[in-house]
């Protein structure tokens, strides 16, 4: 489903495909020949999202860009990137060739450089910058500027040092943030997609006619045509055995 948000509407390459079941939703471009698959979702909340020329997006991952008043978090997948199943990323920088796989995370304000990778339910999180070459293995966290890569049983460190509503929210920690959070987030989604509306699928590709065969059986009318020939033969062939059979009959009576 193709979707405007208010004036935006999205910018589709002819040559990109975007699965009937995904959903693209305001500013967002989608370059020359990148894949969307079933059940994605490209969400631009008040900030672009941009995805890079031949890049993927796999089932049911989660890009997003939001942005208000007071923070912008804009989208940007660098080009031949891949983001693997479930998958979510929002309002980061991901550089060119760049792998999230499944289930991976990475966050506001975060950044990767060209080449990094994080693997199955990896974490990059808020303001974290991976260098070039980094890799977050399997269910570990990176944090930091530069990354520093937590194991699981480590994440309770990142916790504390996030700051992740003040950062992402823009509002102060306190013993009732999270309420805060819902409340204000719940209003600005309102706002953002009070507009909403389904644009015409004129801008997906007509899926293209396929080859003619290169053995086709011929038409009925041609079928018909040589039944007639062999009929015909038969016919001719049948007439010269009589013809033969009277002559040897003739030359057989007396004179």
């Amino acid at each position: 489903m193709i979707l405007s948000s208010g004036t935006k509407k999205p910018k589709i390459h002819p040559s990109a495909y975007v699965a009937p079941s995904a959903t693209v939703s305001g500013d967002v471009t989608i370059e020359a020949d990148c894949a969307v698959l079933h059940g994605a979702v490209l969400s631009s909340e008040g900030a672009p999202i941009l995805l890079g020329t031949s890049s993927v997006v796999m089932e049911n991952a989660v890009l997003k860009a939001s942005g208000g008043k007071a923070m912008q978090f804009p989208l940007r997948i660098g080009a031949r990137c891949i983001v693997g199943p479930g998958a979510y990323v929002v309002g980061a920088t991901v550089a060119a060739g760049c792998f999230i796989a499944a289930g991976a995370k990475v966050f506001n304000g975060a950044t990767m450089a060209e080449g990094t990778s994080v693997a199955l339910g990896g974490i990059v999180h808020v303001r974290t910058h991976l260098a070039s070459g980094q890799h977050v293995p399997m269910q570990h966290v990176a944090f930091g500027d530069p990354a520093t890569i937590y194991p699981p049983d480590r994440a309770g460190e990142v916790r504390e040092r996030l700051g992740f509503f003040e950062t992402v929210f823009n509002i102060p920690q306190s013993d009732d943030v999270r309420a805060k959070a819902a409340s204000a987030y719940a209003a600005f989604l309102r706002a953002s997609h009070a507009q909403d509306a389904i644009v015409d699928d004129g801008l997906r590709k007509a899926a293209p006619k396929p080859p003619p065969r290169k053995h086709e059986e011929p038409p009925p009318t041609q079928v018909a045509e040589v039944d007639k020939v062999v009929d015909v033969m038969f016919f001719e062939l049948q007439e010269m055995e009589r013809r033969r059979k009277e002559s040897i009959e003739r030359g057989k009576k007396p004179h």
